[in-house]
């Protein structure tokens, strides 16, 4: 049997350098809340320095100092700013205290192949900090809309009552005002209205474009393909603006099948690039089966292509759906007040009259589209099963 060896400690000069740099980005956090970003960011680097120097070289005990490192961090938290900052400092406490021990005792390197040199060791986890960065900046802004659209109060900001956790600074009176104003369900109507039919022709027109555009013999493909895909390329702003001014020389502006028709044409590019994909695993020897069997096109299509590229074609269909029921750019141009959509409704209240509904709106809104992207990826995953690129 050969033994195995342990873990070997990493020196000083390593590791606390190391939690000094995530101190100071945690410190940064804090600053800015604070209003002293600067001041965060030094202090935040110190302390954990210290910190990290002191559990590691004077606390045998792993797990003690652990323990010590919650404490400290809950207790500041719960000094400097109450209950909410409790929480927030002792989820920094069980961090930092599991990353110090992590550095400390080498377990960095259990998963890594042992001949990596420190920089690709280096490079590996700081591509997964970067990811991670960006992941956290973008999903915030989202993740602070849902707590507010439960204030009770009308004011986009947290009240004191809310941070402090207070069953009376909460409240359901925004959804409510949502299911009970005119104006919105009015709003919400017309989102119904247009969004399924503008799918329901992208899902046409963009399916028969891309099996058509799969076709070997069919020349120009690759121009063809750039103009079809071109709506989700060229600056929104620009088809809206080409929408308003060619509409209103065919008679479609501001009607509602100028709306779905202008919807449509942003959903299709979505559809061709899902079909697309999915027909490339596709085997077409099915197909000539079918033909050699005597079934016509239609019956061909309907019967065995159909089946097997519907993970892309429902794929295709909610994202042209969700694009269409998030638009407001093309129908602010091409729509008119009785095509007043729910993005439309919100961008109003946010121009005109500061309605906190929004934010109980854009909290449904996210929840639905949360619902449908997990569709997506499930049919994703159940396409590739079917072409065998992934296992069962």
């Amino acid at each position: 049997m050969v033994a195995l060896t342990p873990i070997s400690r990493t020196p000083v000069s390593f590791y606390v350098p190391v939690v000094a740099a995530a101190g100071a980005f945690a410190g940064l956090l804090v600053g800015t809340a604070r209003d002293n970003s600067l001041l965060g960011v030094v202090l935040g680097a110190l302390l954990l320095a210290a910190i990290a120097f002191a559990v590691t070289q004077l606390i045998e005990n792993e797990r003690l100092a652990r323990w010590a490192i919650f404490a400290v961090f809950a207790l500041a938290g719960l000094v400097m700013g109450g209950l909410p900052a409790l929480v927030v400092g002792a989820a920094f406490g069980l961090f930092f205290g599991w990353f110090i021990f992590w550095l400390f005792e080498g377990r960095y390197r259990e998963r890594l192949a042992p001949y990596l040199t420190p920089g690709q060791v280096l490079w590996h986890y700081s591509f997964r900090v970067i990811c991670g960065m960006i992941f956290f900046f973008l999903i915030t802004p989202i993740v602070v809309v849902m707590p507010l659209s439960f204030n009770a109060e009308d004011f986009f900001t947290f009240t004191p009552e809310m941070l402090q956790f207070k069953p009376e600074g909460y409240s359901l009176k925004h959804y409510e005002d949502f299911f009970t104003n005119a104006d919105w369900q009015q709003a919400l109507w017309n989102s119904v209205r247009i969004a399924p039919v503008a799918t329901l022709l992208s899902v046409s027109f963009g399916t028969l474009a891309a099996i058509g555009l799969s076709q070997p013999h069919v020349p120009f493909r690759q121009v063809i393909m750039a103009i079809l895909i071109s709506p989700m390329i060229v600056p929104l702003i620009i088809s809206a603006a080409g929408m308003y001014f060619f509409y209103s020389r065919i008679g479609l502006q501001g009607t509602y099948l100028g709306v779905v028709l202008a919807h449509a044409a942003l959903g299709i590019p979505f559809v061709i690039i899902t079909v697309t994909a999915t027909l490339v695993g596709f085997d077409r020897s099915l197909t000539r089966a079918a033909a050699n069997m005597g079934a016509n096109p239609v019956t061909t299509f309907f019967k065995v292509q159909m089946p097997l590229i519907l993970p892309g074609v429902i794929s295709g269909a909610l994202f042209a759906f969700i694009t269409s029921f998030d638009e407001v750019v093309v129908v602010l141009f091409v729509g008119s007040a009785g095509q007043k959509t729910l993005p439309w409704q919100m961008f109003t209240g946010l121009r005109e009259q500061i309605s906190p509904t929004i934010l109980a709106v854009a909290t449904i809104l996210v929840v639905v589209s949360i619902a449908l992207l997990t569709t997506v990826e499930m049919l994703r995953r159940r396409s590739e099963r079917l072409r065998g690129m992934s296992p069962g």
